[in-house]
């Protein structure tokens, strides 16, 4: 088992070098930026959160290629500027554009998250960060809140660090486990993989609520 996972761990290696790293950096900076910034978070979650990061920073482990002080800054930078796109189109687009989506499991997150939002505060932009539904939609609940755009601005730098750069190097730093570190990149794509398969799921189960709905 461990001779199989070893030469999938090499495979997975050779792909990544031939890749390039540059495209890693801007497929997993790209999917933490639209999960917040184009709502793509709302829809899959799952794709856009902290397994992503985990793996990621599993990767950059195990392979010289990829610098993991490179990779965690652009996720917080990522992160930051995906909220901040998110707060301007809370407060210019408003309530309407939720409204207008008609996923009952949409609206329930929208719900909860409000009455999050409105006990926490600045807090709650910090805390949302860890929370799937919640991190694409507090930046949005806060803009249609008018929320002071300097709170927000500093409760979204003190998350985008603690969760961006936090969940990375927390990833990286378990691949420094010899149990983990010799599968790293299967665990890392594993976790990817699912993350993908669970936010395909909910996108079509929400797809098949709007049909069934309308």
């Amino acid at each position: 088992m461990t001779l199989i996972a070893a030469a999938l761990d090499n495979q997975l290696a050779d792909v990544l070098d031939s890749a390039g790293p540059f495209l890693f950096y801007l497929a997993v900076w790209g999917l933490i930026f639209v999960g917040t910034g184009l709502l793509v978070g709302v829809f899959i979650p799952f794709i856009t959160g902290d397994s992503l990061l985990f793996a990621s920073g599993l990767i950059a482990a195990s392979t010289s290629s990829i610098n993991p002080v490179i990779l965690a800054v652009g996720v917080g930078i990522a992160a930051f500027l995906g909220d901040q796109v998110g707060f301007v189109l809370g407060r210019h687009f408003g309530r309407p554009y939720l409204d207008r989506r008609s996923s009952a499991r949409l609206q329930l997150a929208i719900r909860k998250t409000e009455s999050f939002y409105e006990k926490y505060g600045w807090s709650a932009v910090v805390v949302a960060r860890f929370m799937p539904w919640a991190r694409s939609l507090i930046p949005v609940i806060a803009g249609i809140g008018r929320m002071n755009y300097y709170r927000f601005l500093s409760a979204n730098l003190v998350g985008s660090v603690v969760w961006g750069v936090g969940m990375t190097f927390v990833g990286y730093y378990a691949a420094q486990i010899p149990a983990v570190k010799s599968v790293a990149y299967v665990i890392g794509f594993g976790f990817i993989t699912a993350s993908v398969i669970v936010g395909g799921r909910t996108w079509l189960a929400d797809r098949r609520n709007r049909q069934e709905n309308s």
